[in-house]
Protein backbone atom coordinates (compact mmCIF):
# COMPACT_ATOMS: atom_id res chain seq x y z
CA UNK A 1 0.00 0.00 0.00
CA UNK A 2 1.19 3.51 -0.83
CA UNK A 3 1.01 6.01 2.02
CA UNK A 4 3.03 8.79 0.41
CA UNK A 5 4.75 9.82 -2.80
CA UNK A 6 7.09 12.39 -4.33
CA UNK A 7 5.90 14.84 -6.97
CA UNK A 8 6.54 18.29 -8.43
CA UNK A 9 5.99 21.27 -6.22
CA UNK A 10 5.28 23.44 -9.26
CA UNK A 11 5.42 23.31 -13.08
CA UNK A 12 8.85 23.71 -14.65
CA UNK A 13 10.31 24.04 -18.15
CA UNK A 14 13.86 23.91 -19.46
CA UNK A 15 15.41 24.07 -22.94
CA UNK A 16 18.56 22.45 -24.28
CA UNK A 17 20.07 22.46 -27.78
CA UNK A 18 21.80 19.56 -29.52
CA UNK A 19 23.20 20.06 -33.05
CA UNK A 20 20.74 22.90 -33.62
CA UNK A 21 17.74 20.82 -32.54
CA UNK A 22 15.91 22.42 -29.62
CA UNK A 23 14.43 20.27 -26.88
CA UNK A 24 11.99 22.03 -24.56
CA UNK A 25 11.11 19.94 -21.49
CA UNK A 26 7.83 20.90 -19.81
CA UNK A 27 6.86 19.16 -16.56
CA UNK A 28 3.55 19.59 -14.79
CA UNK A 29 1.85 18.04 -11.75
CA UNK A 30 -1.24 15.96 -12.51
CA UNK A 31 -3.68 13.99 -10.38
CA UNK A 32 -5.51 11.71 -12.83
CA UNK A 33 -5.23 10.02 -16.23
CA UNK A 34 -7.55 12.45 -18.04
CA UNK A 35 -5.13 15.31 -17.28
CA UNK A 36 -2.50 13.64 -19.49
CA UNK A 37 -4.60 14.27 -22.61
CA UNK A 38 -5.46 17.79 -21.44
CA UNK A 39 -1.81 18.76 -21.01
CA UNK A 40 -0.83 17.20 -24.34
CA UNK A 41 -3.61 18.96 -26.22
CA UNK A 42 -2.65 22.27 -24.65
CA UNK A 43 1.03 21.91 -25.54
CA UNK A 44 0.33 20.67 -29.07
CA UNK A 45 -1.72 23.80 -29.68
CA UNK A 46 0.88 26.05 -28.10
CA UNK A 47 3.83 24.45 -29.93
CA UNK A 48 1.98 23.44 -33.08
CA UNK A 49 5.02 24.02 -35.28
CA UNK A 50 7.26 21.55 -33.40
CA UNK A 51 8.39 18.30 -35.01
CA UNK A 52 7.64 16.07 -32.00
CA UNK A 53 5.80 16.16 -28.67
CA UNK A 54 7.22 13.17 -26.79
CA UNK A 55 6.10 12.45 -23.27
CA UNK A 56 5.89 10.21 -20.24
CA UNK A 57 3.56 10.33 -17.26
CA UNK A 58 3.05 8.57 -13.94
CA UNK A 59 -0.03 8.88 -11.73
CA UNK A 60 -1.82 7.16 -8.88
CA UNK A 61 -4.94 5.19 -9.73
CA UNK A 62 -6.34 4.11 -6.41
CA UNK A 63 -3.29 2.68 -4.70
CA UNK A 64 -1.41 1.69 -7.86
CA UNK A 65 1.09 3.71 -9.89
CA UNK A 66 0.22 3.78 -13.60
CA UNK A 67 2.73 4.96 -16.18
CA UNK A 68 2.77 5.63 -19.90
CA UNK A 69 5.15 7.03 -22.52
CA UNK A 70 5.14 7.88 -26.22
CA UNK A 71 7.84 8.54 -28.83
CA UNK A 72 5.57 10.61 -31.12
CA UNK A 73 7.34 9.65 -34.33
CA UNK A 74 10.89 9.43 -32.99
CA UNK A 75 12.64 6.03 -33.30
CA UNK A 76 11.15 3.47 -30.92
CA UNK A 77 12.56 3.78 -27.40
CA UNK A 78 14.54 6.94 -28.13
CA UNK A 79 12.26 9.50 -26.49
CA UNK A 80 9.33 8.35 -24.36
CA UNK A 81 11.27 5.72 -22.45
CA UNK A 82 14.23 7.97 -21.54
CA UNK A 83 11.75 10.58 -20.31
CA UNK A 84 9.94 7.96 -18.24
CA UNK A 85 13.21 6.68 -16.80
CA UNK A 86 13.97 10.14 -15.43
CA UNK A 87 10.62 10.14 -13.61
CA UNK A 88 10.98 6.61 -12.25
CA UNK A 89 14.64 7.19 -11.36
CA UNK A 90 13.58 9.96 -9.02
CA UNK A 91 10.48 8.05 -7.88
CA UNK A 92 8.11 10.81 -9.01
CA UNK A 93 4.37 10.26 -9.22
CA UNK A 94 1.43 12.39 -10.40
CA UNK A 95 3.55 14.13 -13.01
CA UNK A 96 3.71 14.45 -16.78
CA UNK A 97 6.88 15.36 -18.67
CA UNK A 98 6.59 16.50 -22.29
CA UNK A 99 9.61 17.26 -24.44
CA UNK A 100 8.88 19.40 -27.47
CA UNK A 101 11.47 19.05 -30.23
CA UNK A 102 12.24 21.51 -32.98
CA UNK A 103 14.37 19.69 -35.57
CA UNK A 104 17.60 21.50 -36.41
CA UNK A 105 18.41 19.73 -39.66
CA UNK A 106 20.98 17.22 -38.36
CA UNK A 107 20.01 13.71 -37.33
CA UNK A 108 21.22 12.78 -33.85
CA UNK A 109 20.90 9.01 -34.09
CA UNK A 110 19.12 6.89 -31.51
CA UNK A 111 21.85 7.30 -28.90
CA UNK A 112 21.93 11.05 -29.36
CA UNK A 113 18.15 11.27 -29.06
CA UNK A 114 18.13 9.18 -25.89
CA UNK A 115 20.68 11.49 -24.29
CA UNK A 116 18.93 14.65 -25.45
CA UNK A 117 15.47 13.69 -24.20
CA UNK A 118 16.89 12.33 -20.96
CA UNK A 119 19.09 15.37 -20.33
CA UNK A 120 16.29 17.85 -21.04
CA UNK A 121 14.07 16.28 -18.38
CA UNK A 122 16.91 15.71 -15.90
CA UNK A 123 18.02 19.34 -16.10
CA UNK A 124 14.43 20.53 -15.72
CA UNK A 125 14.03 18.38 -12.59
CA UNK A 126 17.26 19.80 -11.18
CA UNK A 127 15.65 23.24 -11.37
CA UNK A 128 12.40 22.53 -9.58
CA UNK A 129 11.21 21.69 -6.09
CA UNK A 130 10.28 18.09 -5.31
CA UNK A 131 7.64 17.72 -2.59
CA UNK A 132 6.46 14.85 -0.42
CA UNK A 133 2.70 14.19 -0.37
CA UNK A 134 0.97 11.94 2.15
CA UNK A 135 -2.15 9.91 1.43
CA UNK A 136 -5.03 9.37 3.81
CA UNK A 137 -8.35 7.57 3.54
CA UNK A 138 -11.54 8.24 5.48
CA UNK A 139 -13.20 5.60 7.64
CA UNK A 140 -16.74 6.16 8.92
CA UNK A 141 -17.48 4.30 12.16
CA UNK A 142 -20.93 3.76 13.68
CA UNK A 143 -21.21 2.30 17.16
CA UNK A 144 -23.43 2.13 20.24
CA UNK A 145 -22.46 4.53 23.02
CA UNK A 146 -21.46 1.77 25.41
CA UNK A 147 -18.40 0.85 23.29
CA UNK A 148 -17.27 4.46 22.96
CA UNK A 149 -14.25 3.94 25.22
CA UNK A 150 -13.03 0.95 23.16
CA UNK A 151 -13.52 2.81 19.85
CA UNK A 152 -11.61 5.88 21.07
CA UNK A 153 -8.82 3.71 22.43
CA UNK A 154 -8.36 2.02 19.05
CA UNK A 155 -8.43 5.37 17.24
CA UNK A 156 -5.69 6.60 19.55
CA UNK A 157 -3.66 3.39 19.17
CA UNK A 158 -3.63 3.73 15.37
CA UNK A 159 -2.96 7.50 15.52
CA UNK A 160 -6.00 8.14 13.32
CA UNK A 161 -7.08 11.78 13.06
CA UNK A 162 -10.68 12.50 14.04
CA UNK A 163 -12.60 14.60 11.51
CA UNK A 164 -16.01 14.59 13.14
CA UNK A 165 -17.77 13.01 16.10
CA UNK A 166 -21.50 12.86 16.80
CA UNK A 167 -23.19 10.99 19.65
CA UNK A 168 -26.39 10.17 17.84
CA UNK A 169 -28.08 6.77 17.80
CA UNK A 170 -25.83 5.15 16.83
CA UNK A 171 -22.82 7.35 17.49
CA UNK A 172 -20.61 8.18 14.52
CA UNK A 173 -17.00 9.17 14.20
CA UNK A 174 -15.15 9.89 10.96
CA UNK A 175 -11.40 9.41 10.98
CA UNK A 176 -8.51 9.58 8.52
CA UNK A 177 -5.43 7.38 8.46
CA UNK A 178 -2.81 6.08 6.00
CA UNK A 179 -4.12 3.45 3.52
CA UNK A 180 -1.72 0.77 4.77
CA UNK A 181 -3.30 0.86 8.25
CA UNK A 182 -6.97 0.70 7.20
CA UNK A 183 -7.44 -3.08 7.16
CA UNK A 184 -5.77 -3.60 10.54
CA UNK A 185 -7.69 -0.66 11.99
CA UNK A 186 -11.05 -2.07 10.90
CA UNK A 187 -10.11 -5.52 12.19
CA UNK A 188 -9.14 -4.03 15.56
CA UNK A 189 -12.49 -2.24 15.79
CA UNK A 190 -14.35 -5.47 15.10
CA UNK A 191 -12.36 -7.42 17.65
CA UNK A 192 -12.16 -4.70 20.29
CA UNK A 193 -15.91 -4.00 20.29
CA UNK A 194 -17.21 -7.53 19.77
CA UNK A 195 -18.33 -6.57 16.26
CA UNK A 196 -20.53 -3.79 17.63
CA UNK A 197 -18.63 -1.01 15.84
CA UNK A 198 -19.22 -0.95 12.08
CA UNK A 199 -16.50 0.64 9.94
CA UNK A 200 -16.87 1.68 6.30
CA UNK A 201 -13.83 2.72 4.28
CA UNK A 202 -14.89 5.63 2.06
CA UNK A 203 -13.31 5.96 -1.39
Amino acid sequence: MIDSYLTLGEPVSHKITRKKSRFLAILRPITAEDEVAQVLNDLRRRYHDAAHHCYAARWLDGNQVVETSHDDGEPSGSAGLPILQQLTGRDLTNVIAVVVRYFGGTKLGVGGLVRAYSDAVAEALDRTKIVHRTLEIRVAIRFPAEVNSAVMSIIHRFSASVESLAYDHPARVDVKLPPSRAAAFCAALTEGTGNRAKAVVET
